[in-house]
């Protein structure tokens, strides 16, 4: 009797154990938390989610110039999605690009900005995306041309162009500027569409938040270059873009607008204003481009079409009416080396990006039916050339290269 009775203690010590075991590895409110907020700021679900009725249960085609691939299953099914990954696993697919299988990534996936994440921030989104409903949706492969299509290529990749490694903090810098640092070069992934890359879609270190094309888009100069970048924008400029998706200087549109709706505008005021002070104190990675102004015929084509289609909104002189109607004058991303995010909206048109910040709409018309090639040529370069503007020569070539994006 003493023998089964001692047994059944230690039985009894043992399931103890193993239950307090099994509470203490429950994630806290807290910490759940703290993940959602840092899902957001990395737009996760931006990338993971294809159909709005299942959150981060992948699918989402994602076109690169290698072919596409399409976004994973995030939700915590155990056979399609991340339900049955150790923390291990999530960190080191998070940090290095490997998966469980000790398959590479593909860069896509922007593991080269994330492996400046601390690995109590992996599991603290891992934590979060462990409370979503599991979904089970099969990963689709990746659509690759020959020879993309070999994982064993990054490898090489890797070898050449991948540099794991923590944020480093500048302790000369404020602590802002450190968060801000933290969030724009790593689980914010900036660089991602707004630094050039090679041909082989590495980034261009030297050329860091220079400007890049993306989906039909350009993702415009995040440094301090006068004429395209941000040296005009103030802190606060910055910020209330972020949040808002607006300020007296521009409005957000096509991809970045996403990026504001889905990640920025949920951001904390600390951290919106953060990523704002570092971006701030980037200088210019490369010079601006040395325009040639239209010749007077282009202008007054130009003019034209301005004076009929978009002076009642913009006004005679540009100025528009900030927060509603962009302004034209000194606007960054209107002056840029490349022209496809103003040739977008005016052959798609626009409407004004909503937050809770900014709720009230502004639309701007399509205009691609309406204007020849050679008309939306001449008014890109008619605004991008006047009131202290200086762009590139825009060609009715670029117009309908910009009419067969899809």
């Amino acid at each position: 009797m003493r023998t089964i009775l001692a047994g059944l203690a230690v039985g009894l010590a043992l399931c103890s154990a193993v239950a307090g075991a099994a509470l203490a590895a429950e994630p806290s409110p807290e910490l759940i938390a703290y993940g959602k907020t840092l899902v957001e700021a990395g737009d996760c679900a931006g990338c993971h989610t294809a159909d709005p009725a299942k959150p981060f249960a992948g699918g989402k085609r994602i076109d690169m110039p290698f072919g596409a691939i399409y976004a994973p299953n995030l939700t915590p099914d155990r056979d399609t999605g991340i339900g049955a990954w150790a923390d291990a696993d999530f960190t080191r697919a998070l940090r290095y690009g490997v998966a469980p299988d000790d398959s590479n990534y593909y860069p896509a996936f922007p593991y080269p900005y994330f492996t400046k994440m601390t690995k109590d921030d992996t599991l603290a989104i891992r934590a979060y995306l462990g409370t979503l409903a599991p979904v089970v949706s099969r990963n689709k492969p990746p659509e690759l041309r020959w020879p993309f299509g070999y994982r064993g290529l990054m490898r090489i990749w890797n070898a050449m162009y991948f540099k794991p490694g923590l944020f480093e903090p500048d302790q000369s810098q404020s602590a802002a500027w450190n968060r801000g640092g933290y969030l724009v070069t790593g689980l914010g992934h900036c660089g991602a569409c707004h630094t050039p890359k090679n041909y082989f879609g590495a980034d261009k270190q030297a050329q860091a938040f220079a400007g890049n094309e993306i989906g039909g888009w350009y993702a415009p100069r995040l440094d301090g270059a006068p004429r395209t970048g941000l040296k005009s924008w103030s802190v606060e400029d910055i910020a209330e873009y972020l949040q808002s998706g607006r300020n007296a200087k521009s409005h957000a549109d096509g991809l970045m607008a996403e990026v504001i709706v889905n990640s920025t505008s949920k951001m904390s005021d600390a951290d919106a204003r953060a990523i704002a002070v570092y971006l701030k104190g980037l200088p210019p990675a490369r010079r601006e481009t040395i325009v040639t102004p239209p010749d007077d015929a282009e202008m007054k084509a130009g003019q034209a079409v301005y004076a009929k289609l978009c002076i009642a909104c913009h006004e005679a002189d540009g100025t528009g009416a900030p927060r509603i109607y962009p302004p034209l004058p000194a606007n960054a991303l209107l002056q840029s080396v490349n022209p496809s995010s103003t040739l977008r909206i005016i052959l798609d048109g626009a409407l004004t990006v909503t937050t809770p910040r900014a709720p009230n709409t502004g639309e701007m018309p399509a205009y691609a039916k309406q204007l020849s090639d050679g008309e939306i040529a001449a008014v890109t370069n008619y605004i991008r050339n006047s009131w202290g503007n200086s762009g590139p020569l825009v060609t009715p070539a670029q117009v309908a290269k910009a009419r067969k994006q899809p």
